[in-house]
């Protein structure tokens, strides 16, 4: 037997001495590498995960609309128990007091005359008019004299700081309370002699009625009575004036040019208007 012969049949011997369970030849295993219609599926799905995704998200994103109420549907109903909060009211403006328009204790705002427009309508030059109403007042006078009656001019125009003397002080001297004093005075910055055009006027035969009611009873107050409005001089406070001043017989102003007029009548229109309101 040759040597090749020999291991055959050793080899077919060895093998037949192997247990038949371990002889038997394995299954081959498929191989672990994924096929190509495998990998475009997986490719596929995951390309359609993604998308649903991106749905999801814009979705999510989106405002959510509101529905528009339609116009046939009726209010809610609501129960007549329960109480509805009151409105809050609408602020309105409050108007401030305008201090030019206002008066104070019966009396009206006056600018003071400057020193420049008076002229003197006595020789020592104490007492001082407007040049136009001290002009006037000249005529005025001598018209008198030349009737028997002598006019005494006792008081012109006065500056503010006169005025507080005359309110503030004599106030203080006769024990008077600031409305007993607006009576007879007006407060500073508030009297018609401070523009130049009011004069108190007495009858040089009966000095005792200077500044008194009494002076209506005098010649000289007759005379202006019937008078004066030929010079344009008329009297500032008669008896029941509106402003509730005191009867002063004895003060007089003139109105004789715009100016005048506008000073007095502009005053006492603007105060009538804010009265109304």
């Amino acid at each position: 037997m040759s040597f090749t012969e020999q291991k055959a049949v050793d080899f077919k011997q060895t093998f037949e001495d192997i247990p038949e369970a371990l002889r038997d030849t394995p299954e081959t295993q498929p191989s672990s590498r994924p096929p190509l219609a495998a990998i475009l599926l997986g490719v596929l799905g995951l390309g359609a995960i993604a998308a649903g995704l991106g749905f999801w998200y814009v979705g999510q994103s989106a405002p959510t609309p509101v529905a528009s109420p339609s116009p046939d549907a009726s209010p809610p109903l609501v129960s007549s128990d329960t109480t509805l909060p009151s409105p809050s009211p609408t602020p309105t403006a409050t108007e401030s007091p305008n201090p030019l328009t206002q008066g104070l204790l019966g009396h009206l705002p006056y600018e003071e005359a400057p020193a420049e427009e008076l002229a003197p309508i006595v020789p020592d030059g104490s007492i001082k008019l407007r040049r136009a109403a001290a002009a006037r007042y000249q005529e005025m006078a001598n018209a008198a004299r030349r009737d028997g009656v002598v006019l005494v001019p006792i008081s012109g125009f006065r500056s503010v700081n006169d005025q507080d003397y005359l309110f503030f002080d004599v106030k203080a001297q006769r024990g008077q309370v600031a409305t007993q004093r607006a009576q007879v005075s007006a407060p500073p910055g508030y009297s018609e002699h401070h523009t130049g055009y009011a004069v108190d006027i007495g009858d040089a035969d009966v000095p005792s009625t200077h500044l008194s009611p009494d002076f209506e009873n005098t010649r000289a107050f007759q005379w202006l009575n019937q008078n004066a409005a030929y010079y344009s001089f008329e009297i500032s406070f008669p008896r029941d004036n509106p402003q509730g001043v005191s009867y002063e017989p004895w003060h007089w102003r003139f109105v004789g040019d715009s100016h005048s007029l506008e000073t007095f009548y502009k005053a006492h229109s603007l105060t009538q208007n804010e009265g109304e309101r």
